[in-house]
């Protein structure tokens, strides 16, 4: 397949397709409307299953269902409706079912309004459902990452038994690009799925029940323990992160998805102005990129954290930055999106942006 140009949110959609999805469940919402939309008619005529369901939270636990049987499945939705699935999300990261959910932020919070923002950080990250459970979480830059990792959310999801969540803002959702749906995916020795609740007929004589609930507390303990263990495998394993002009930099600037992009130009500009500017990407949100920072030189005046929100990924950043340097702040919400000039600026004052 040759180069092709295709919008965010359609080019998602036919990632997860290329992916080997089975089964979508969903409800619409914008500005990820156009993800149902493309896959309504496209799993159907590869013969997979589409389902709108009557709500975010019906569309959740069908995941559930379809993932307890071990099928390849995902739902899709933007930042509201990813609040509602937060009950069925925990219950399916409890159970250690594998499945991809897609998250295309909008500005927030409450209803918020559709235009792009990065305001779920926390969300994503911290996740609103109840206990010690983590999602494995990534953000993408551009169309072609978003959809070299869809293509291989699956198999992460799989490989680990464990949600997946891939986090766009909605001017990647709504923007369109040229991209390339044949780049290789890595390569991965998926495990039999014996666990699946598919009665007898793979497992005669057992059968396998998809569970969270642990009534014994050193059960629910040992459980947990578990999946703490199998966190930390991922983390060893997954963790995702680009280093851009990381030699000797004045400034390090950390940003992720559209961001990331604006800052880019920025750091150009700096550079025309004699400031040299590196920057950290996390591509993985979770597990964060938190040795990255110890590759910042000892010369560096001060880290600058951006975000299309108020100061989320911030908390990260002085997390890892362990106080061996400044760290300034720097966002706009609600779905402005900075000029390159206003990040420049913020370099330039960086002492007016410290907040430790």
């Amino acid at each position: 397949m040759a180069k092709v140009l295709m919008k965010g949110n359609e080019a998602l959609a036919l990632a997860a397709i290329k992916g080997g999805v089975d089964a979508f469940y969903g409800y619409p919402i914008t500005p990820q409307n156009e993800v149902p939309e493309y896959l309504s008619k496209h799993l159907i005529d590869a013969g997979k299953v589409f389902l709108q369901a009557e709500s975010e939270v019906a569309a959740i636990n069908m995941v559930y269902g379809a993932a307890g049987a071990g099928k390849r499945v995902m739902t899709s939705s933007s930042s509201p409706g990813i609040a509602l699935k937060q009950e069925g999300i925990s219950y399916i990261a409890a159970a250690e079912l594998p499945c991809v959910i897609s998250s295309v932020m909008r500005g927030g919070p409450g209803l918020g309004s559709i235009q792009p923002a990065q305001g779920d950080y926390y969300q994503a990250t911290r996740g609103g459902g109840n206990g010690d459970y983590k999602l494995i979480v990534y953000a993408p830059e551009s169309i072609q990452e978003t959809i070299d990792i869809m293509k291989d959310a699956f198999n992460v999801a799989d490989f680990y038994r464990n949600p997946v969540l891939v986090l766009i803002d909605g001017l990647i959702g709504q923007m369109m690009e040229s991209v390339d749906f044949d780049r290789p995916v890595k390569e991965r020795k998926l495990p039999v799925k014996d666990w699946a609740t598919t009665g007898t007929k793979d497992h005669p004589g057992r059968r396998n029940v998809a569970n969270s609930l642990h009534i014994d507390a050193q059960e629910l303990e040992d459980q947990n323990i578990h999946l703490q263990e199998k966190y930390a495998l991922i983390a060893k394993n997954e963790t995702q992160h680009e280093m851009i002009n990381m030699e000797n930099p004045d400034y390090v600037i950390v940003a992720y998805g559209t961001m990331a992009r604006i800052c880019r130009s920025a750091i150009k500009e700096l550079k025309a102005k004699g400031i040299s500017v590196g920057m950290i990407r996390p591509i993985t949100l979770l597990p964060y990129p938190k040795l990255a920072f110890n590759m910042i030189p000892e010369t560096t005046k001060g880290i600058l954290c951006c975000e299309l929100s108020m100061g989320q990924m911030l908390d990260d950043v002085l997390i890892s930055n362990k106080g061996r340097h400044k760290v300034g702040f720097f966002g706009r919400s609600g779905g402005m999106l900075p000029d390159p000039s206003e990040i420049v600026d913020a370099i330039e004052n960086f002492s007016d942006k410290v907040v430790e």
